[in-house]
């Protein structure tokens, strides 16, 4: 196992009827901006739950940050929060508003532009934040980072600062959820579990059996989460299994990939398509791409996780890809790029981009430009 480094020091409030204990949670005397998405708070009533639980507390509402949060629509949030002077920030929706709220937390006590600090990476000077969870897919609710766009430049790129305050975690509050918002959370947990296990084998017994039970509960949950009558404990996994999959814990002492995250985002700036459906589409060309390299932990993946078995170790990996990709499509999500009407075009873009910034991503290094390419090419 490698050197690591573990601090996660938000708190997690989970169970049903949670919200009520915002009071206790917020000091007194913060003045408190609650940030929001399109509105669906208010249609399954998190938002009645909230006002009511911060009755007589000083806060102000801003409304509008968007699937893929902008910049744009952050910078008029942290305009406002400088001038109500707000020094805590409560972020009600899911990974994306969390996302977007985690900018605003360190725009609000900088002086320059927010693009600059996604520029940067990082910043860590920043407005204490919390959050109330209605969508599980990000794990933003218990980790450090964001990923902002710029709509201007159609560009997506990862920001880092601190982990939420504390994050009240309501099963409920995915109820009344579509279910392609569903279906793009499995998906996106499964694959921020795979960015972080499908890489080198023989590091950690415990870490690869702590992603392994993550990933055969997204399997077996995923069927109960899509179906018509949302099940509370079924809820229930899926919302801890997609906090679990991303909250630092399993990356302790092994490498990771993130190059299908990477090209992800890129499809994302240039098409809109959603972040966990774009994984659906790209984590099955990088396996299929870097099957040679990531040799041994494919064999593991298809025997613990598909229970495949027999035949040579190629033929069991040829079986492993086909079953992953089945299961992204028992979500009724894509599996390949010509579905969403992208093609070479978007593939030459994407590599230009990694070119330019030079950038070399996954556990060896290896995913520049040409590498992505032929993922994506490996995807039509």
């Amino acid at each position: 196992m490698n050197n690591f480094i573990y601090q996660n020091p938000t708190k997690l409030v989970f169970g049903k009827g949670q919200i009520a204990r915002l009071p206790e949670l917020i000091p007194a005397d913060r003045r408190i901006m609650i940030t929001f998405g399109g509105g669906s708070v208010k249609r399954n009533g998190v938002y009645d739950q909230v006002v009511k639980a911060l009755e007589g507390r000083d806060f102000i509402e801003f409304w509008g940050i968007e699937a893929n949060p902008s910049v744009e629509t952050l910078r008029k949030a942290i305009a406002l929060g400088k001038e109500k002077k707000v020094d805590f920030l409560l972020a009600v929706g899911g990974g994306s508003v969390i996302d977007g709220t985690k900018l605003v937390s360190a725009g609000l006590l900088y002086d320059g532009d927010a693009w600059d600090l996604v520029l940067k990476g990082s910043y860590s000077k920043t407005v204490p934040l919390a959050t109330v969870l209605t969508m599980a897919a990000t794990g933003s609710e218990m980790n450090s980072g964001a990923v902002i766009s710029r709509y201007e430049t159609k560009e997506k790129y990862a920001f880092y600062s601190h982990y939420p305050v504390f994050s009240i975690l309501d099963p409920e509050t995915l109820f009344s959820l579509p279910k392609r918002q569903i279906a793009c959370g499995l998906a996106d947990t499964f694959v921020h579990v795979l960015e972080q296990y499908m890489t080198t084998p023989g590091q950690s017994l415990l870490m690869d059996r702590w992603a392994e039970g993550i990933l055969h509960t997204v399997v077996e949950t995923a069927p109960k989460a899509l179906s018509d009558e949302r099940d509370y404990d079924t809820m229930s996994e899926y919302m801890l299994s997609a906090t679990l999959a991303l909250n630092d814990m399993i990356r302790m002492g092994v490498t990771q990939d993130w190059a299908t995250h990477m090209i992800g985002h890129e499809l994302t700036a240039l098409h809109g398509l959603t972040h966990g459906a774009t994984l659906a589409i790209v984590i099955n060309g990088t396996l299929r791409v870097l099957r040679d390299q990531k040799h041994g932990k494919l064999l593991q993946f298809g025997e613990r996780i598909w229970g495949i078995t027999g035949g040579s170790d190629e033929e069991r990996i040829d079986r492993t890809l086909v079953r992953t990709e089945e299961f992204f499509r028992s979500l009724g999500l894509s599996t390949h790029l010509s579905e969403e009407g992208i093609g070479q075009e978007t593939i030459a873009e994407i590599e230009r981009r990694f070119n330019a910034s030079g950038v070399h991503y996954g556990e060896a290094g290896n995913v520049d430009g040409a590498m992505a390419r032929r993922i994506l090419e490996a995807c039509l």
